[in-house]
């Protein structure tokens, strides 16, 4: 069946095709004929946001809270500009969202029009894919290949910039479109020969570790990892990306890798002979300096991108597919073989590093609240249901640390781009996608004074998250690295000095929220109760915490992941220890 109709009304049409209930953005000249279609759709719901950055990293948030596509829409020039910070956000984190920007009409493409910005081109490093359609026949194609792109293979990021012109001209609309997408082909399936390798390699093994990344999450596949974890009596540590991929409770889990991960996970990595890496892409901020990294280990690195593979770190055996089927095919190989590796000591290493070197920290004398204290209450109260969204630094690391994660995909952050702003838009999108869930924003006052004006939308829209910010008064980041690597000299990172503004409280009230604080240790619960008792408007927590409250372990940037750090100037004694 085709029908005539404008190019706006076929990318709404198109929009209704695909299974989209909800579009993140804000209307402008470009983009503005689509909004009238869509103004009469009854399956799109549009909400309007305060600033691009949110509508981008609220379709974010949807997307990883569900498991969909989200969408986020923008005019052209600064509209589409404002985009790119998540539009980069989400194509390091491997998150799938199809941006639709309005573009000049073509003929004056190329001319320094009127809100014109070549977002094609500025986003082609950062996208997966993206077009720019000039011929209104075209845009439900490209609707269609745009979130089959989106989707499929390693998830990522599009670009659909489309020229008014192509908007407000008549095509015939059909559905469904044929994709034309001929060298768009990714490989899911594992090659057999390089599985039964893998399967080699673990049989032989004496201290092999399962390094878990954000791509099983994405696969779907943390049944399967629970078995093959279990099969194999394997440790296992979780990446930022990954947390709750694996249960924080299992006893073979070792915890989150890295920079400011805990012993346990770093020394695993670090002595082991042998690194099963599945969906993850040896990140600097795991492998610390480059050379020193895992110097005893063979590695099995299995992606769905091929460009991932020995891109960091040599691959011994190379595996390109899809996370679940490859575990799947792991588990089988290894049941076939019947050979299983006995880790007796190398557990009796591991356990005597998690016991020796738990997760700490320090209470302060005057009283003043621990950061770190407000995320443990969090996760006792609020509970592994939930879903945490953290902006970025120290808040984001504590999250990472001292919230129990026991579901797949309940922590949602940013973490490749590291993006500043992230949390609140964030939250709003994972709550819309999954409004019966609760979701807490954990956000530092800084990153929460970028995006804040979002709870507005939230207000309005009757989006009731809850936002745990942990003022410091300070970049908090920042003021670490100041602490530790320029001799206290704290330029440019104070945010509230000569006195406290703004009052998160009284903002939050401002926006139509309800504004609540906390500053001492023995009111924490109490308040975390009452926001969850509020559940008609959202909630702003302004928790009042030391300003001198650090984030350990650490290792520095740049250096060896021996070096690593459980406090100023303590280093756990396990560099010297015999092979």
């Amino acid at each position: 069946m085709t029908e005539r109709m404008t190019g706006a009304q076929a990318l709404v049409r198109a929009l209704e095709h695909v299974g989209v209930d909800t579009v993140f953005g804000i209307p402008g000249g470009a983009i503005l004929p689509a909004y009238d279609p869509l103004y009469d759709s009854t399956k799109v719901r549009h909400v309007l946001v305060r600033h691009e950055q949110g509508a981008g990293h609220a379709a974010e948030g949807y997307a990883q809270a569900t498991g969909k596509v989200g969408v986020c829409m923008a005019t052209s020039g600064p509209g589409a500009t404002n985009l790119v910070t998540p539009i980069a956000d989400a194509f390091m984190d491997s998150v799938p969202i199809v941006a639709i920007t309005g573009q000049v009409a073509s003929p004056m493409i190329g001319t320094d029009a009127f809100q014109e910005a070549d977002i094609s081109g500025i986003t082609m490093p950062i996208t997966k894919h993206n077009f720019l359609v000039t011929d209104a026949g075209d845009i439900a194609r490209t609707i269609m290949e745009a979130f089959h792109i989106a989707s499929t293979g390693r998830p990522g990021p599009v670009l659909v910039d489309i020229s008014k012109d192509a908007l407000q001209a008549e095509t015939t609309f059909s559905w469904p479109p044929t994709m034309q997408l001929p060298g768009y082909r990714p490989v899911t399936r594992p090659h057999s020969k390089q599985i039964r390798e893998a399967a080699k390699l673990i049989a032989e093994s004496k201290r092999p570790v399962l390094y878990v990344g954000g791509g099983v999450h994405k696969a779907r596949a943390s049944e399967e990892l629970l078995r093959l974890a279990e099969l194999t009596n394997i440790p296992v540590i979780t990446t930022l990306m990954a947390r709750g991929t694996f249960p924080d409770s299992h006893p073979q889990h070792m915890g989150m890798p890295g920079m400011h991960g805990s012993v346990s996970a770093v020394g695993a990595l670090q002595k082991s002979d042998l690194i099963i890496g599945l969906g993850v892409r040896f990140d600097d901020r795991v492998t610390g300096h480059l050379p020193s990294f895992a110097p005893y280990a063979k590695v099995v690195h299995a992606d769905i991108d091929p460009a991932e593979i020995s891109k960091n770190r040599h691959a011994d055996v190379p595996i390109v597919g899809d996370c679940k089927e490859v575990i799947s095919d792991l588990v089988a190989a290894i049941e076939a073989s019947g050979q299983k590796g006995d880790y007796a000591d190398w557990w009796t290493v591991l356990n005597g590093y998690k016991e020796t070197y738990p997760l700490g920290y320090e209470e302060f004398a005057d009283g003043s609240l621990a950061p770190q204290y407000v995320m443990e209450r969090l996760s006792a109260i609020v509970g592994p249901e939930a879903f945490y969204v953290a902006g970025v630094g120290q808040h984001q690391m504590w999250a990472s640390q001292f919230i129990g994660y026991e579901k797949p995909g309940t922590f949602i952050n940013s973490g490749g781009a590291g993006t500043m702003g992230f949390a609140v838009p964030a939250a709003m999108g994972a709550k819309m996608g999954r409004p019966d869930a609760t979701v807490w924003a954990i956000d530092g006052d800084g990153c929460f004074q970028m995006t804040n004006q979002e709870l507005a939308t939230c207000a309005l829209e009757g989006v009731p998250i809850k936002i745990a910010v942990i003022n410091n008064g300070n970049l908090g980041m920042v003021r670490q690295w100041q602490t530790l690597f320029y001799d206290q000299r704290y330029s440019n990172t104070n945010l509230q000095a000569p006195r406290r503004i703004p009052d998160f409280v009284k903002l939050a009230e401002a926006y139509g929220c309800v504004g609540l604080r906390c500053e001492r240790p023995e009111d924490v619960d109490a308040v975390i109760a009452k926001a969850m008792e509020i559940n008609d408007v959202p909630v702003v927590v302004d928790f009042v915490v030391h300003q001198d409250a650090m984030v350990w372990p650490m290792v520095a940037a740049g250096t060896s992941n021996d070096d690593i750090k459980i406090a100023r100037d303590m280093a756990p004694r396990w560099e010297n220890e015999d092979e």
